[in-house]
């Protein structure tokens, strides 16, 4: 069997990032593929399970109780499940990357503000 989904028909509301959930199509993970301007990210929020990123273009600053890190171009990098995290596009041009959710589902808890600031996760 093969699916093919249309990237036009998984974008959340009227921003150019998608999000793939898997299970819909018979697959195993899920993923949103960002496309975000600097500034630009989700609140602090942990999953279940690991989270892989590709970065594909731009810098993605990633925030997590153990500091602030920054990934290029190129560069892969995975959250450890029940990682609290956030991360910002950072540098003028955009930030694409694909995020990677070992899961047939999305299962993301966001962190209110007093649960964020006390891991360290907050922009």
């Amino acid at each position: 069997m093969v699916v093919i989904a249309k990237e036009d028909d998984l974008r959340i509301g009227t921003g150019r990032t998608a999000r793939f959930e898997g299970e819909a199509y018979g697959s195993g993970v899920s993923f949103f593929h960002v496309h975000n301007v600097e500034g630009q990210g989700p609140a602090a929020h942990v999953h279940p399970y690991s989270e892989t990123w590709v970065v594909l273009a731009g810098e993605a600053l990633v925030r997590t109780s153990d500091g602030d890190v920054t990934a290029h171009q190129g560069d892969v990098v995975v959250v450890g499940a029940g990682t609290a995290h956030a991360f910002r596009a950072a540098g003028p041009e955009p930030l694409r990357m694909l995020c990677i959710h070992a899961s047939p589902r999305i299962e993301q808890d966001f962190l209110d503000d007093a649960e964020a600031a006390q891991a360290g996760v907050t922009f």
